[in-house]
C-alpha cells in the first residue's frame, strides 16, 4: 500500500444540501471509492479538518469547511520521463511537464505528480500550481512561488490576460486532406460532464468553450495545428478538434474511450501546451516562455 505522504485538500459546498454527516458527503463526492474505505481511512485517522481535529463517522457536515484526508493507492507507476524547469524567480516558476505525469495526486498517483516532483527539486514548500493540464498532455505549467502574489497570476487565467497555445498532431480525413496551410477554424460549443464523468460532451446551450484552430503543417495525412483555447473547459481542445474531423492523434478519450492502460512505452497524445504569452502582474514585464519539446509524430518540426 502506498500513502500520500501529503493530505489532499477540498472544501465542502456552501449549502448543506442533504448530507447529515461528512462520512455521507464523501460517499456520495467519490462513488468510485468504497464504502469499506472512507471507514477505515476515518477510523485510522486519515480524514481530519484543516486545523488537525479528526472526523469520525458521526461528524456533522459543516459548510464551506476545509477538509483534509490522506489518499492511499495498492501500487504507484513510477512515469519514467522527466521534467524541466525553465523560469524561476520568487513569485513565480515555469515547468515543462512530460506526457503521463500528472500536476496534483489523482486517480493512481498519491506522490508521483508534477507538483512534487518541482518541490523536491526547487526546495520551495510554498509551491503551488495556477493552472492544469491533463496527465496525458506535455508541456508548460506555471507554478506560484509566493502565497502574498499568487492571487494576481490566478486572475491572468480567470480573465483571460494569458494566451496559451498548443501544438497538435491530427490525422486528417479525406474531406480535408487539399486544406490550404493557414486554414483557420473558430469553434463555439458547450462542453458539460459526460459518463463516465472523467468525461466530456458537447451539449444544446449557451456557449462555455471556445478554441481558434489553425493548420500550419502537413505531412501525407497527418497535420500539425496551433491552438488557441481562449477558455479553459475540460478536455477543450480534444473536443474541438473533434469538432472539424481532425481529433488529435493518440486520443485513447475521444471519439471512443479505449480500455486503461499503464503503457508508458505507447505512444503518447499528441498535445503540447507550447507557449504562455501574458503580462507579468508583479512586475509589468510581458513575458513569453516556449517549450522545445517535440511531438514525437511530428520531430524536428519547425514551429512557427
Amino acid at each position: 500500500m502506498v500513502i500520500a505522504t501529503r493530505p489532499s485538500e477540498i472544501t465542502l459546498p456552501p449549502e448543506r444540501q442533504r448530507f447529515a454527516t461528512v462520512f455521507a458527503y464523501l460517499l456520495e463526492k467519490f462513488p468510485r471509492i468504497p464504502q469499506a474505505v472512507w471507514q477505515s481511512r476515518i477510523e485510522q485517522g486519515k480524514v481530519f479538518w484543516h486545523d488537525g481535529s479528526l472526523i469520525t463517522l458521526d461528524t456533522q457536515f459543516q459548510p464551506s469547511r476545509r477538509l483534509c484526508y490522506y489518499r492511499e493507492v495498492s501500487a504507484e507507476p513510477q512515469v519514467p520521463f522527466s521534467h524541466q524547469i525553465i523560469f524561476q524567480n520568487e513569485h513565480l516558476l515555469i515547468v515543462c511537464k512530460p506526457h503521463y505525469l500528472p500536476v496534483i495526486p489523482g486517480g493512481d498517483f498519491v506522490n508521483e505528480c508534477l507538483l512534487e516532483r518541482v518541490r523536491a527539486e526547487s526546495k520551495l514548500e510554498d509551491l503551488a500550481p495556477v493552472h492544469r493540464l491533463d496527465k496525458e498532455t506535455a508541456g508548460l505549467v506555471m507554478f506560484s512561488c509566493n502565497s502574498q502574489s499568487r492571487a494576481l497570476y490566478h486572475e491572468l487565467f480567470a480573465t483571460g490576460a494569458i494566451e496559451k497555445s498548443y501544438l497538435a498532431v491530427a490525422k486528417l480525413p479525406l474531406a480535408l486532406q487539399n486544406m490550404a496551410i493557414g486554414s483557420e477554424f473558430q469553434v463555439e460549443n458547450r462542453l458539460e460532464k459526460s459518463n463516465p464523468r472523467f468525461l466530456m460532451q458537447v451539449v444544446e446551450g449557451e456557449v462555455n468553450a471556445k478554441s481558434r484552430l489553425k493548420l500550419i503543417g502537413r505531412n501525407g495525412e497527418l497535420a500539425l495545428f496551433r491552438l488557441w483555447p481562449h477558455t479553459g473547459k475540460t478536455h477543450q481542445l480534444r473536443l474541438h478538434m473533434q469538432a472539424i474531423g481532425a481529433p488529435i492523434f493518440h486520443d485513447k478519450y475521444y471519439p471512443e474511450l479505449l480500455a486503461k492502460q499503464q503503457d508508458f512505452s505507447a505512444m503518447p497524445l499528441q498535445l503540447l501546451a507550447q507557449q504562455l504569452s501574458f503580462i507579468d502582474p508583479v512586475c509589468g514585464t510581458a513575458r513569453v516562455f516556449c517549450s522545445n519539446r517535440q511531438l514525437a509524430e511530428w520531430p524536428d518540426a519547425v514551429i512557427d
